[in-house]
C-alpha cells in the first residue's frame, strides 16, 4: 500500500462477524459461446455478510455473481473440477471473511482482504491441488459476491446509500493509501477519493448493450430448430426490433480473422438496416500478434468504412496474463480504443496495461467492488476511458453492477444480457425493478433502486431461497 495509515477508530467503521453463502443453478436457454468455451448452466454464489461497528450495532449485506467456470478459469481440466474448485474455495472465504480482524470502510476492509488474506487462502488451497490449481482471476469472483455484501452491509447499518460514502467524511484514507500514479502522469491522489471520479448525477437511464454471442442466430438460415419455444426472441433481428437496441457487443473467435470479419460485417449490416448505432468486438483474450487485429480493423476501414465507424471500441484480444504477455499493442490502440477486460484484475494491471498501449478498462463488479472502484479511479485520474461489462448478471448480482456503470461514466452505457440468456432466472427481482431486467427502447432504467445500500428493496423481492450451503460465525 502507498500513502498515509488511515485514521483508526472511527465510529462508522465496520468488521464482518458472519456469513451465509447460497448456490443458485440457473439454465441458459440458448448457449453462451466464451471463446473456445460454451457455457449452458451457471450456479450463482449469493452472500449474506453480516457487520458490526465499534457500538456493537448489527446489519447484514447481500451480494452476488455467477461463478462463470469458463469465463474465470479457461482451461483444460474437467467443468466439473473447475466447478467444485470454485465451489470449495467459496466455502472457504465464507470461513475466513467472519475471522478476518480488520475494521474500517468497506473500501478498507475490502482492500485489506484483497491485499493481504485472499492472496494466501488461495496459495494454500492451490497447495493442496497439484495439478488443478485456481487462477487469480476465478479467487477474484469467488471473492467478489463477500465484498459486494460487505459494501451494501455498510449502507445499511448507516441507512445510506452506499455510493454516498466513498468520500472523506465516511473513509479513513484517500487514494494515497490505495493507489501510485503512473511516473509519466504527475497524478496525485492525496486528498482525492472515490467520489472525485464517479459521475454526478448518476444517471438513471442507461444506453443498453446487447451480446451477440459466437452460437448466437443473427439470420433465419442459420436456425436449426432449435431454438427454445418460450416466447422470447432467438435471431438478432427481433431483438433489435423488440428492445430497441442501439448497441451491439460482437464476441469474436480470435483465431479465425475470415470468420471474424465476416461476423462484424454480417452484424454491422443487420444494425445499420435496424437503426443500431454502435458496435464492439470482443476477440476473447485468444489473439497474440496485434497484427491479427490490424488486419481485421484495416479491411473492415478498407471495404466497410461505415460499419468500422460504428465500431466504438475493441475488446480484449490478448491473452490477459500480462505479465507473462507483455504484448505492445499500440498499434492497435492508434486504430480503435482498446480495453482491457479480463486483464484488468486491479489498478496496478491497469497501470501495466497503459504503459503498453490499452487506452480503456472494462470494469466488472464480479471482480470485487472495491477492486473495481479502484481501477476505476486509477483509470480516469490517467485519462483512460471506461465501461462497465457484465457477466451474464441475472437475479441480485445485476443490481450492484448497473449501479456501478450508472457511477462509473463509461464510454456508452452497460453491458447486460441476462435477459438474453436466463430471462426468467430474475423474475422476482424483475417484479420489483423492472427496468433493470427488461431493456426497453435500448436502455436499462435503475430509477427503482432506493433506500440503503445498493437500493436491493430485498423486502418486496419475492425469492425464497435454499438452505445455506456454508455458514460462518466470528
Amino acid at each position: 500500500m502507498a500513502g498515509p495509515s488511515p485514521v483508526p477508530d472511527r465510529t462508522t467503521d465496520i468488521c464482518p462477524v458472519g456469513a451465509d453463502i447460497y448456490l443458485l443453478p440457473v439454465t441458459t436457454r440458448v448457449p453462451l459461446k466464451f471463446g473456445s468455451e460454451t457455457l449452458t448452466s451457471v450456479d450463482c454464489a449469493r452472500v449474506a455478510l453480516r457487520v458490526e461497528d465499534r457500538a456493537g450495532r448489527g446489519a447484514t449485506g447481500w451480494g452476488e455473481t455467477p461463478l462463470s467456470v469458463q469465463w474465470v478459469w479457461p482451461c483444460s481440466l474437467p467443468y466439473d473440477v473447475r466447478l467444485r474448485a470454485l465451489h470449495d474455495f467459496c466455502r472457504v472465504l465464507c470461513r475466513e471473511w467472519p475471522s478476518f480482524d480488520c475494521a474500517g470502510h468497506p473500501m478498507e476492509v475490502g482492500h485489506a482482504f484483497l491485499e493481504e488474506r485472499l492472496p494466501v487462502l488461495l496459495q494454500d488451497f492451490n497447495r493442496a491441488r497439484p495439478g488443478t490449481e485456481m487462477p487469480w482471476l476465478a479467487a477474484l469472483v469467488c471473492c467478489s459476491a463477500f465484498d459486494i455484501a460487505l459494501h451494501d452491509a455498510y449502507g445499511v447499518l448507516h441507512g445510506v446509500p452506499v455510493y454516498e460514502t466513498y468520500n472523506a467524511d465516511w473513509m479513513n484514507a484517500d487514494l494515497a493509501h490505495f493507489l501510485t500514479s503512473a511516473p509519466d502522469a504527475g497524478v496525485c491522489f492525496a486528498g482525492r477519493y472515490p467520489q472525485d471520479f464517479l459521475a454526478r448525477p448518476a444517471p438513471d437511464r442507461l444506453p443498453v448493450w446487447h451480446l451477440v454471442g459466437g452460437k448466437d442466430w443473427i439470420g433465419p438460415e442459420e436456425a436449426d430448430g432449435s431454438a427454445p419455444d418460450d416466447g422470447y426472441p432467438f435471431l438478432l433481428r427481433d431483438w433489435i426490433r423488440r428492445d430497441g437496441l442501439k448497441c451491439l457487443k460482437v464476441k469474436l473467435r480470435g483465431d479465425d480473422p475470415a470468420w471474424d470479419y465476416d461476423r462484424l460485417t454480417a452484424v454491422g449490416r443487420i444494425a445499420m438496416e435496424e437503426g443500431a448505432d454502435w458496435l464492439s468486438a470482443d476477440f476473447n483474450c485468444l489473439v497474440t500478434d496485434p497484427a491479427y487485429v490490424n488486419g481485421v480493423l484495416d479491411r473492415l476501414l478498407a471495404e466497410e468504412p461505415r460499419i468500422y465507424r460504428m465500431l466504438l471500441y475493441v475488446e480484449q484480444p490478448f491473452p490477459y496474463e500480462l505479465e507473462t504477455h507483455s504484448i505492445d499493442v499500440h498499434s492497435v490502440s492508434a486504430r480503435k480504443p482498446l480495453f482491457m477486460d479480463e486483464s484488468a484484475h486491479d489498478w496496478r494491471v491497469v497501470r501495466r496495461g497503459r504503459e503498453l498501449g490499452w487506452t480503456g478498462v472494462a470494469l466488472k463488479t464480479c471482480k470485487t467492488q472495491t477492486g473495481a472502484l479502484l481501477s476505476l479511479c486509477w483509470a480516469k485520474a490517467h485519462g483512460m476511458t471506461l465501461m462497465v461489462q457484465d457477466l451474464t448478471n441475472p437475479m441480485l448480482a445485476q443490481i450492484p453492477h448497473v449501479q456501478l456503470a450508472a457511477h462509473a461514466g463509461t464510454i456508452m452505457g452497460v453491458e447486460s444480457n441476462g435477459m438474453q440468456f436466463y430471462p426468467d432466472a430474475s423474475l422476482p427481482e424483475a417484479e420489483v425493478h423492472p427496468g433493470l431486467y427488461t431493456r426497453r427502447a435500448g436502455v436499462l432504467d435503475r430509477s427503482t433502486l432506493s433506500g440503503p445500500g445498493f437500493g436491493y428493496c430485498l423486502d418486496r423481492i419475492r425469492r425464497v431461497l435454499p438452505d445455506p450451503d456454508f455458514s460462518a460465525e466470528r
